[in-house]
């Protein structure tokens, strides 16, 4: 039986679009990923070894537990320590070190902290146990708002009032343009595939018209990526920076308008802290008026103790950013491992330094 991918990795048709790229590549460009999913996959194909040394690669903020702020872990762990409540979360975001403490160690100590798979997970907490507060950690892009959108409807629906949401939501294309404002070199973006399933391509229209930047939307295959390095190459190389969707198969221009509803329903737009770029406007979405009552952070206002916003060493936010690599990072694989991460990128399992520890060889010694 042939494996279902095989046609994305077809080494014949890898060799033929690598001779292609290398063709046409004279300028020295930079492109950057913003999407955790195509960090791994890139890394893990050893994609930047095959290019020629005209094409650099970077990683930007698309792991969403990455860019997620310690003081909401924080704030999490504070809402654990009341009296009847369960913490419901993505299992990625137990291991993240807030500035005090973390998820896996309030569990340890006896907090009811749950790792489920999805909000409807937590719904069915909420309805099992009507007399304790459910709080989900609703964390992601656009990819997954849509899930915590449904769920708030379906517990209005049910008449939940046990159910809540401390939501870490974020929009990706205002991260994006932070980056060019704020100096980043980048040439051309890798644009996110799973995101733009939701969103739909022409969100990053307005970028490519402001910026003159390229954008390609990616698949997650080595030839989806490398398709779409070959299709940025060639814009610089002409100059003709524009919006090109690489993902058709799973990508629409207008996106998924079901899920963008439930969304835009639940969900406003607010100002939101990114690791590595701070308080970017319009990029988080919080519950609207009519859904407070399911806001874990207006609801219960809880005060609790900050520790440093980043701990010492730390280049987290500059990986974020692109602006070094992670064994550039002074704690990369001495101190920080994914066994013992002292950053939210080496916790995750989309993280950048997660990534290069794992796929790229250049672990210090």
């Amino acid at each position: 039986m042939i494996p279902l991918m095989s046609e994305y990795r077809d080494k014949t048709r890898v060799d033929e679009i690598l001779t292609a790229i290398r063709d046409i590549s004279r300028k020295q460009v930079t492109f950057m990923e913003v999407c955790g999913g195509h960090t791994m996959a890139i890394h893990k194909s050893g994609i930047p070894s095959l290019l020629p040394s005209t094409i650099k690669l970077l990683s930007g903020p698309g792991c969403p537990v990455c860019v997620t702020s310690k003081y909401f872990i924080d704030e999490a762990a504070a809402l654990a320590r009341m009296d009847n409540t369960i913490i419901t979360t993505f299992g990625d975001l137990i291991r993240v070190p807030g500035s005090l403490t973390s998820l896996s160690r309030e569990k340890a100590d006896g907090r009811d902290i749950r790792m489920v798979y999805s909000p409807l997970d937590a719904l069915a907490a909420a309805k099992e146990n009507p007399d304790k507060n459910v709080i989900f950690l609703g964390i992601g892009f656009e990819t997954t708002a849509p899930s915590s959108a449904a769920a708030v409807l379906e517990a209005e629906t049910l008449k939940l009032d046990n159910f809540y949401i401390l939501s870490a939501h974020k929009v990706m294309p205002p991260a994006m343009s932070a980056l060019i404002d704020g100096g980043v070199k980048i040439n051309g973006y890798i644009c996110p595939g799973h995101v733009s399933t939701i969103t739909g391509s022409r969100i990053y229209k307005p970028l490519v018209e402001k910026y003159r930047i390229g954008c390609v939307v990616s698949g997650f295959e080595p030839l989806d990526i490398l398709q779409t390095i070959f299709l940025l190459v060639k814009q610089c190389e002409t100059d003709t920076p524009e919006l090109e969707n690489q993902y058709t198969r799973a990508v629409q221009d207008n996106g998924n308008r079901k899920a963008l509803s439930l969304m835009n329903k639940v969900f406003e737009r607010s100002d939101d802290w990114w690791r590595g770029l701070g308080i970017i406007p319009d990029s988080g979405l919080q519950l609207k008026k009519q859904y407070i009552k399911h806001d874990a952070h207006r609801v219960f206002e809880i005060n609790f103790e900050k520790g440093p916003e980043e701990e010492a060493g730390c280049r987290c936010g500059d990986v974020l950013k692109g602006t070094i690599s992670p064994p550039e990072c002074p704690l990369f694989s001495r101190v920080c491992t994914p066994g013992n991460p002292v950053g939210a990128c080496m916790v995750s399992s989309e993280g950048a330094c997660a990534a290069w520890f794992r796929y790229s060889g250049e672990a210090k010694p």
